[in-house]
């Protein structure tokens, strides 16, 4: 189900990281190439809402962090596999049900 869903609408903007890093720029850089690396890694027939919340995690996780622009794509290759062999959407908050 991943054809339903398109990485770019989810991707960042220089805008995203004016105010948290000082070279926004390459920094929305850097988290694209992780978003990519996510969605490239996860099945193809994974349900939407689930590739909405692994690449929801992935933003919130990297958005904020001061050495964004210091890791090396290697490291990030081993992040991502790691995020998608460990992932638990039991672990993940629910929505409540509007009632």
């Amino acid at each position: 189900m991943k054809d339903f869903v398109d990485i770019h609408v989810l991707l960042s903007t220089p805008e995203d990281m004016e105010d948290v890093h000082d070279d926004p720029y390459e920094a929305s850089e850097k988290l694209n190439t992780i978003l990519h690396l996510v969605f490239d890694h996860i099945d193809d027939d994974e349900e939407v809402e689930k590739i909405h919340r692994i690449i929801e995690k992935t933003w919130e996780h990297w958005h904020l962090e001061s050495y964004l622009l210091e890791i090396e794509v290697d490291d990030l290759v081993d992040w991502v596999d790691h995020l998608l062999s460990t992932w638990d959407d039991s672990q993940e908050p629910e929505e409540p049900e509007e009632a």
